[in-house]
């Protein structure tokens, strides 16, 4: 896929023409890749939370209390990541994009990795709980940084007409972790309950570490942002990035929180909570992964083609057909979840993901350009991560809580749900619109 650098034709610039469009390529592939590690690693955690760690460090509990126990832990690393988006962003943007992608893949890596040589709380007692509660915080701090990081040095590089796409590739990466995490639980499924419990879901987290390698090779490879480079020689006279975005810019952190957690919320209720209660429900373990690997798949097409919309059509007339969408399927997604059929949970995860793609598209677009470069990092980070918290975080658990508080049933799930939908879609209507601006300009 070709981005127009806008050089001239002329003699002496070829040769220019073509490295920057090498680096360019180079630029998109980082994101994506870098991105798609990251998310393998938190997303593998989400599944494991849903099917494996209730049985493995929770397995003292009623299976109820079990899920809301492992789920509680997946919340801990959504809660952690909006720390991880100040810190990272604030050196993101005092020091450099390039330095705080290369910080977060190593610890996020790390993280993953020791979770699959985690002992069991069978073998270690709840010891094995407090090294996982800490080990999911730092993959939360990881994937805090990851996300604005990626996005930044993508849409900081891109032509003007393609700064939707150029972003999307961080978020392209979230549905392609999703199907490469979603697919190596698959795999390990396969194997007999006995071993799959006791071994099998150890190796898709250990697989990480061949991931974060070639992860490291393709970043290692990057140039820093240009217009970070601009401001640079500023960075000491700045004063501290998250200070200045709560400051100067906390009406686009409100209204840019509230429009992702329309996302958010359709990636916890989907894609982790849907899988645990469809389980719970009569649905096979391996039926609900082979949807959720396709799921992943349908993702990946419709925030694609969104992200490629958004450039020509507007990040808002697309957002917000995704969110009027989401309002409209909530509850039957909902009612096909419950029904314990590993068909109408196919259906649901299928309908919900492509929904969710193309709210995905153009929201890292959306979300840059609602801030100046010299904060960029810091406030994009915090309205995506603070959603992610408060979305995809806390949206498996509360779910999980209404449906015990009310012996399974899902009708007062859906009013929330929705009444949350319709808030996000008043935020994007009063949102500013910086498609057409200038980067550079915005502040």
């Amino acid at each position: 896929m070709s981005m127009d650098t806008g050089v001239a034709a002329v003699p002496g610039a070829v040769k220019s023409n073509t490295a920057d469009r090498k680096q360019m390529r180079r630029i998109l592939a980082s994101s994506f890749l870098g991105s798609a590690i990251e998310f393998y690693d938190f997303l593998l955690y989400a599944t494991a939370a849903a099917i494996v760690f209730p049985k493995i460090f929770f397995h003292g509990l009623s299976p109820a209390m079990a899920s809301f126990a492992a789920f509680g832990t997946l919340a801990a690393g959504y809660t952690a990541r909006p720390l991880g988006g100040i810190v990272f962003g604030h050196f993101g943007d005092r020091v450099g994009r390039k330095g705080a992608l290369i910080v977060s893949m190593l610890a996020i890596g790390f993280a993953t990795v020791t979770i699959g040589l985690l002992p069991s709380t069978a073998q270690i007692g709840p010891t094995a709980v407090v090294l996982l509660l800490l080990l999911r915080i730092l993959q939360g701090l990881a994937v805090g940084g990851e996300w604005g990081g990626a996005m930044l040095i993508a849409i900081e590089h891109a032509p003007g007409g393609k700064r939707g796409f150029a972003a999307s590739f961080a978020n392209l990466g979230a549905p392609a972790g999703s199907l490469l995490a979603a697919g190596a639980m698959l795999l390990a499924s396969l194997l007999p309950d006995e071993q799959f419990f006791s071994w099998g879901w150890r190796v898709p987290f250990l697989a990480s570490v061949v991931l974060i390698s070639i992860g490291m090779f393709v970043r290692l490879r990057i140039s820093e942002s240009p217009m970070f480079q601009q401001f640079e020689v500023e960075a000491e006279k700045r004063r501290i990035p998250i200070i200045e975005v709560l400051t100067r810019h906390p009406r686009n952190v409100v209204l840019g929180l509230l429009v992702a957690i329309s996302q958010l919320t359709i990636s916890g209720m989907v894609a982790v909570w849907a899988v645990n209660f469809a389980v719970q429900n009569g649905a096979g373990k391996t039926d609900v992964l082979n949807a959720k690997t396709l799921s992943a798949i349908v993702l990946f097409l419709f925030t694609f083609v969104s992200a490629r919309a958004c450039d020509r059509l507007g990040r808002k007339p697309i957002m917000g057909a995704g969110i009027i969408a989401a309002i409209a399927f909530a509850y039957p997604m909902l009612l096909l979840v419950q029904s314990g059929s590993a068909f109408s949970f196919a259906i649901a995860i299928m309908v919900g993901q492509a929904i969710q793609g193309t709210i995905l598209g153009p929201l890292a677009a959306f979300l840059a350009e609602l801030f100046p470069t010299k904060v960029r990092f810091t406030g994009a980070s915090l309205c995506f991560q603070g959603a992610s918290t408060l979305g995809a975080g806390f949206t498996p658990v509360i779910a999980a809580a209404i449906v015990a508080a009310t012996g399974g049933s899902v009708a007062l799930v859906g009013i929330a749900w929705i009444a949350a939908l319709v808030v996000c879609f008043i935020a994007l209507l009063k949102s500013p619109d910086g498609q057409r601006q200038d980067l550079a300009e915005i502040r």
